[in-house]
């Protein structure tokens, strides 16, 4: 049997909303025997309609709710998994099968200190791959968009011309001189941690410059001259930053370029590919991704192979144990080029590992691939059962028969009471017919706003949160 943990990034690296859903996907992992830890109940209806779809019996599951922390039940406090009393509990659980001598694996979405401690209380530190490396931290050194930089740089992998910024003057000065060579106009600004373009600026001279299918949340048009950048500084270090406590990344901007990915496992002995992906964002936001990753050229996929690999044995070389994700872009030279890697469970892998090699079988005849949408912000969801409702009258639902339709891949929770809900399913497709006319339809149902009517600055369907003491 195996525990998994469906936590998220700690928040003493970056502040987190509702997770609720989002973590939820842990249960695409799940095999029959594991043990599920989880910061709240799941929603029994998406627990139904995932386990309906991997065969997996909820009677052969055990999923246990973490203690409630700072944050209630909307993300797993990491102080939670070393709770005594819930320490107790799950060996409690496990002796029910045999103890914790029987725990093959401890797998959790992010590799946290907080893991390698409960993995520790019980005994099996061991079964927690790279445990002692994230003991002391390990999981903000992998995840730090600067410590990759220099990590590629020492691996030989290509990355965009850039810089690692450590205070407001080192910005001012490597903005200048990157906009001074860069043939765009326009550099990239990076905080140290976010994902999917939410902690990306733009930065751009050129008011025509096209940016919409770029990952990059927020976009500002700078002043003519020196005093143009020093004002940005001035106003977005402290942003940039997280309030001083990290480097900040500073890269020219590619124009025209298609956003990829490489994914690998690393263990003790070595490191393996997993899949490669595509990545579409719409108005700066992440809109989709394509798996297996298709029209590319054999030159640029030997590239990506090889960059990910030498990323992924770097990565393992400093003691990163697990899934990685290396990301990169293909330049209209076709050539490629790094731009991060997520060493932690990414977005990518219940899509690929589970719902396109597991339930959809993309590589059997007749061939299929799997894309994964978010729900647009102009579309308006209900709720889980609205979802599922319009997929079966509309016959988009995904038929085992043909291999193809739509599966739901997290729950639709709404985040306030009201709002629609802001989810992910994916679309099962034949590549000679494609996808689009699918979501269409489903845009035919849902969408109730313009695309010009979201800002792409702001960050829908992410719940405030307080913090208690």
């Amino acid at each position: 049997m195996r525990i998994l943990i469906g936590n998220h990034i700690d928040p003493s690296i970056r502040e987190r909303g509702d997770m609720r859903a989002w973590t939820q996907r842990l249960l695409w992992f799940a095999r029959p025997g594991d043990l599920l830890v989880l910061c709240c109940e799941p929603d029994n209806a998406f627990c139904d309609y995932v386990l309906a779809h991997t065969g997996v019996k909820r009677s052969e599951l055990t999923i246990l709710v973490a203690p409630a922390g700072a944050w209630g039940d909307r993300l797993l406090d990491p102080a939670s998994l070393t709770d005594p009393a819930f320490v107790k509990t799950v060996r409690a659980a496990l002796d029910t099968v045999g103890g914790a001598t029987g725990v093959s694996e401890v797998f959790a979405l992010w590799p946290s200190a907080s893991v390698s401690h409960f993995a520790a209380s019980l005994g099996i530190a061991d079964r927690f791959p790279g445990a002692a490396f994230f003991a002391q931290g390990g999981g903000e050194i992998g995840n730090n968009k600067a410590n990759f930089r220099a990590l590629a740089a020492a691996a030989g992998v290509p990355i965009l011309p850039g810089r690692v910024c450590r205070s407001r003057a080192e910005a001012v000065n490597a903005t200048r001189e990157l906009l001074a060579s860069s043939g765009s106009g326009a550099v990239v600004v990076k905080q140290a941690h976010n994902g999917a373009g939410v902690g990306n600026q733009l930065l751009v001279r050129d008011p025509q410059l096209a940016v919409d299918h770029v990952g990059a949340r927020h976009l500002h048009h700078l002043a003519p001259g020196e005093d143009g950048i020093t004002a940005y500084w001035d106003q977005r270090w402290t942003w940039a930053s997280g309030g001083g406590r990290w480097p900040v990344v500073i890269e020219t901007f590619a124009p025209g370029a298609d956003a990829v990915y490489s994914e690998h496992y690393a263990t003790d002995t070595g490191t393996q590919p997993t899949e490669m992906g595509r990545l579409f964002y719409v108005g700066r936001r992440l809109s989709h991704q394509v798996v297996p990753l298709d029209r590319v050229s054999d030159r640029v996929r030997a590239a990506l192979l090889d960059g990910g690999t030498r990323l992924a044995e770097a990565y393992r070389a400093f003691g990163y144990r697990g899934h990685l994700s290396a990301d990169a872009l293909v330049l209209p030279d076709q050539s490629v080029v790094f731009t991060e890697v997520n060493a932690q469970v990414s977005g990518s892998l219940h899509i690929y590992q589970q719902i396109a090699h597991r339930v959809v079988d993309v590589a059997a005849t007749p061939r299929r691939q799997v894309v994964e949408y978010h729900v647009p912000p102009t579309w308006a969801v209900p709720d889980f059962t609205a979802f599922l409702t319009a997929l079966d009258e509309t016959g988009l639902a995904y038929d085992p028969a043909t291999r193809t339709g739509v599966i739901v891949s997290m729950p639709a929770i709404p985040l306030a009471p009201g709002a629609p809900a802001q989810f992910v399913f994916c679309i099962a497709y034949d590549p000679a017919t494609g996808y689009e006319d699918t979501f269409a339809r489903l845009g035919e149902r849902f969408q109730t706003l313009p695309a010009t009517a979201i800002d792409a600055s702001v960050h829908v369907g992410h719940a405030p949160v307080s913090f208690s003491s």
